[in-house]
């Protein structure tokens, strides 16, 4: 409403009774509810607690629009994570703190299964639980109305499922994380590179702060093993690689591999459980002498699992782990037992490997690896072990570091970008993708009966949300987009509207 000028009589007067009328119906309200509250009994155990119900209840839920966030500590975070923003909102009132405690596990769980899309499931969460606010006000039975929202659910999936359309090219990755980080071309096409380096099953991460192959948070053991002061790390050309899941102690263990590397002229990497006393000792001195380029790491992980990674570098290598079950012992190891790799970066918590392993046998332990991950009595957390094997083995690792900013609270937003479009991209490459801005929605409202009012109104509140924060008037577009542009033939390509634009119905592209 236009601040400057003045009403017209009647409207003011209108306007005044209204008001009036407001606020006499507010204070009866308020003295009813407080009669009410009075008249209930206290149900404690321990410690008191202040029950509401029914409308009043529901009512308390529905409240609070506006959301300002701050940091308890450090400085200010940007963000449109939707997740993000959920996860920092605490409400004064304890009833009203409920509904942000229930759009947080709404986020939580998107974020957990999906990784993006968050705020889309915020949107659909309030405008549901609205909906079935005034149906269960009006009397419906409140388990009818669940089974309800749930067939209408089902069948939204369902048709949202056969609708996709699969991701094959770089070029669609791209796009698919261009429009996840904001339109930010540089991260569409980093991420889109990243995933053609490693595979579709190989593992992409973002940190603050780009190496290719393969990645564990193991480093160094001895700061005297650095090469590069400045960048703190170590870094070798074709070294051997001695493999051993026993503890590492006694020089005369190590000392035929520091042979065979010295005798060929090449550096030696030892990824050891440990490596400790003497064996330490005389490394660091060969080093620091310059006579031989060598470098103790301890090696991924622990117990069967430290084993199994040992297993996979030997493969990927094409050495051996020398073990206790093993027959040859490390003071005779010989060249051919030890593992090559054309290039190994070493810093204090970071190895990538490219290893020279033979691809047959590489092929042959992710189909293992596989078969565990098939097997119904590995347990989660295994499962979550396994894959994490397979991407090194299968496809490798793609670190991505975001370091350039001005400030610290610039890097973090760009971070959470890069996290939000590496998210999507994976959950297309996945699943496939569907038009956006809420279109596809929009259209699956269209295969629901008329008795699924409450999914059919929430559905079209992702598009007229997007709408009413560019200023558009959402009702009148949402109700042309599906009634002159809603036969379910024209669902691909689908009809929208390009409200960042020229405010024109245009076809939505995959």
């Amino acid at each position: 409403m236009p601040c400057s000028g003045s009403l017209p009589t009647c409207m003011l007067g209108t306007s005044l009774l209204a008001s009036k009328s407001q606020r006499s119906s507010s204070s009866s309200r308020a003295a009813c509810r407080a009669a009410a509250k009075a008249a209930r009994p206290i149900l404690a155990r321990g410690a008191l607690k202040e029950i509401e119900f029914s409308n009043d209840g529901r009512a308390s839920i529905l409240k609070g629009r506006n959301v300002i966030i701050k940091q308890s500590f450090g400085g200010p975070k940007i963000t449109k994570d939707g997740v993000t923003v959920a996860k920092s909102i605490t409400l004064k009132d304890k009833f009203e703190n409920l509904s942000a405690h229930l759009i947080q596990d709404v986020a939580q769980k998107t974020n957990e299964i999906a990784g993006d899309g968050t705020t889309t499931a915020t949107v659909l969460a309030r405008a549901i639980y609205a909906e079935g606010v005034k149906n269960v006000a009006a009397g419906c039975n409140p388990m009818d109305l669940r089974r309800g929202l749930q067939a209408a659910v089902d069948r939204v999936v369902e048709f949202l499922s056969v609708n996709t359309k699969k991701v094959t090219t770089t070029a669609e990755i791209a796009q698919v994380a261009t429009i996840s980080a904001n339109g930010d071309t540089h991260v569409g096409n980093l991420i889109a590179q990243a995933v053609e380096k490693v595979g579709k099953g190989g593992v992409i991460t973002v940190k603050e702060g780009h190496h290719w192959g393969m990645r564990f948070d193991r480093g160094f053991i001895s700061p005297y093993f650095i090469m590069d002061v400045k960048a703190q790390k170590v870094k070798f050309e074709k070294p051997f690689i001695l493999l051993s899941k026993k503890k590492i102690s006694i020089l005369q263990d190590i000392l035929p591999s520091l042979e065979a590397a010295a005798q060929s002229h090449r550096p030696l990497v030892i990824i050891a459980e440990d490596v400790d006393g003497e064996a330490l000792a005389a490394c660091i001195l060969n080093k620091l002498r310059g006579q031989l380029q060598v470098v103790a790491i301890k090696a991924p992980g622990f117990g069967d699992n430290c084993k199994s990674i040992l297993g996979d570098l030997a493969i990927l290598t094409g050495g051996t782990v020398f073990t206790d079950e093993l027959d040859i012992k490390l003071e005779k190891a010989t060249p051919d037992l030890l593992g090559s790799t054309g290039s190994i970066t070493i810093t204090k918590d970071t190895i990538v490997l490219n290893g020279d392993g033979s691809k047959d046998a590489i092929q042959a332990r992710c189909e293992q690896i596989r078969a565990l991950l098939a097997d119904p009595t590995t347990s989660e957390y295994d499962k979550t072990k396994l894959q994490e094997r397979l991407a090194k083995l299968s496809g490798g690792v793609a670190v991505i570091k975001v370091g350039i900013g001005s400030s610290e609270v610039e890097v973090g937003e760009k971070k959470d970008r890069y996290d939000d479009a590496l998210n999507a991209t994976r959950a297309a490459v996945k699943e496939g993708i569907l038009s956006g801005g809420g279109v596809a929605l929009l259209k699956a409202s269209l295969a629901l009966d008329l008795g699924m009012n409450i999914i059919h109104q929430a559905l079209t509140h992702s598009t007229r949300t997007i709408l009413s924060k560019a200023g558009e008037e959402s009702s009148v577009i949402v109700g042309t987009l599906l009634g002159q542009y809603g036969s379910m033939d024209q669902f691909r390509p689908g009809m929208g509207y390009d409200a960042s634009g020229d405010g024109k119905y245009t076809v939505v592209g995959y």
